[in-house]
This record gives structure tokens, C-alpha cells and sequence, in this order.
């Protein structure tokens, strides 16, 4: 089977020979009407599948992503606390914002949400949603300790306020983690509607592997009677809705 570097540069080969131009309207909230450069060359439904590997280093090597920021942000994802910036969003080397830009969400916000207002003060209350209160991280995690081969561990980062975009503002590119356990190896989906090639794509493979792996070493420090202790990343299923790369950026693929 392919290794998750194949499969990246394969995936990057597929959209310089076969992407088409693609013209949204808009990026990220900012018009592209009189920006030729932010106009995209776009392949649907990029996918790929690859072996997720058993430590963050070849991880690393494999998806070159940008390090140390990528693990910077992955451990600010998983820290339990929903910061708004993120503190590592000012090593992304692609960032130009103000120091103190609150953000219309982070991933902390997502994978924490019952700790967090809509106005940014943080509450110990559960929000709820239309019977029962809302998930964090530490819930599929409980899941899957009791639960080790259910097929219902998906963790959502697309939320209901994001449908319609209807505040205005941007919204998570990610939909959703699914953890699903055969054997002795835990496989992961990421579908995600819309990446970016040069901006995102190798450090999102970065941290949804990392996730795979961090939910293993919480499992096996958990589990009193060994069941994960044996246990080691699958593959990873990534898909992309849209897979493309602005034309300003081309050059860098």
C-alpha cells in the first residue's frame, strides 16, 4: 500500500494535470472580483488512503507539514481549554492578522465546546442542542474505552451555526473525524470540504494522523485491562470536496 507521502504527492501531481480553473466568488470572506491571483485551480472529490504511521516523527517526515507549528497547533487542539486565537496561530507561516484577531471559530472552540460562550467567556455548564447537551473530545474518548469497536465514535467540527454560513464569517473547513476500531488497528475518515494544497493540506494529513495517534496513547494510559495496548494507527481515509491551490500559489506545488 502507498505510504501517506505517495499519496500527498500523488494527490498534488493530480491536480497540476488535471485541475480546472474555479472562481467562488469569494475567499475566506474577501471578494476575489479584480484578484485574478485568488482564483483557483480545483480537482473534486480529491481523496486518498495511506497507513497512518506509529510515530509523530515519521508522521512528520511523511507529510513534511510545518513543524514545529503543526504540533504547536495540534497540542493547543487537544489541551482541553477552547482558546480563541490560538496562541500558535502566530508561528503559521502564512499568518498576517493582528495579535489579538478573535477568530470566528478555532478548533479548540470545536473539539471543547461546553466550556465556551458564544461571546468568548468560558463556562464549566453544558450547552445544549435540541434534546442532549453537546460532545467534546473527552466524550469519544469515553466511547471508545467502553466501546472499543463501535461504529458511532464520529467527532463533529462542523456545527449546526455554521449551516448557510448565515453569520457572515468563516467556517471550519474540517466536517468531521470517524475513529472506527478492527482488529488491533484503529482506522480514521476526514472528510473536509475544501483544501487548500499549498496553505493547509500537508498539515491538516499532519494533524488528523496526530489525532489517531493521540487517541491511542490516551486509550492505553486509560484502559486498566490492556485493550488498547496493542493497538496501532490504520489508514486514513482523507477526502476533499474541493482540492485546489490559488493561482498565485501554483507555483509552489
Amino acid at each position: 500500500m502507498p505510504t501517506l507521502e505517495m499519496e500527498i504527492e500523488r494527490l498534488i501531481r493530480d491536480l497540476k494535470s488535471w485541475g480546472h480553473e474555479a472562481d467562488p466568488g469569494h475567499w475566506q470572506g474577501v471578494p476575489t472580483e479584480g484578484h485574478p491571483e485568488m482564483v483557483t485551480k480545483e480537482i473534486l472529490n480529491g481523496w486518498m488512503a495511506a497507513p497512518i504511521p506509529i510515530n509523530p516523527h515519521t508522521l512528520a517526515e511523511q507529510t513534511q507539514a510545518n513543524l514545529p507549528w503543526a504540533e504547536e497547533e495540534f497540542q493547543e487542539r487537544v489541551s482541553g481549554e477552547p482558546s480563541n486565537p490560538h496562541r500558535s496561530m502566530y508561528h503559521w507561516p502564512w499568518w498576517h492578522g493582528q495579535i489579538d484577531e478573535k477568530m470566528s471559530h478555532t478548533y479548540s472552540e470545536r473539539f471543547w465546546p461546553r466550556a465556551v460562550y458564544a461571546d468568548g467567556s468560558y463556562t464549566e455548564l453544558p450547552p445544549l442542542g435540541i434534546r442532549y447537551r453537546w460532545g467534546d473530545l473527552q466524550d469519544v474518548v469515553e466511547l471508545l474505552h467502553d466501546h472499543p469497536y463501535t461504529r458511532q465514535a464520529t467527532f463533529p467540527i462542523f456545527f449546526p451555526e455554521d449551516t448557510g454560513a448565515s453569520h457572515g464569517g468563516r467556517v471550519p473547513c474540517t466536517l468531521h473525524y470517524h475513529f472506527l476500531r478492527r482488529a488491533d488497528r484503529l482506522h480514521l475518515w476526514y472528510p473536509i470540504r475544501s483544501c487548500d494544497a499549498v496553505r493547509h493540506f500537508r498539515d491538516d494529513v499532519y494533524m488528523a494522523g496526530r489525532l489517531c495517534q493521540w487517541m491511542i496513547e490516551i486509550l492505553g494510559q486509560a484502559d486498566g485491562d490492556e485493550r488498547w495496548s496493542e493497538v496501532t494507527p490504520g489508514i486514513l481515509y482523507f477526502t476533499a470536496y474541493s482540492f485546489h491551490v490559488h493561482k498565485a500559489d501554483e507555483h509552489l506545488l
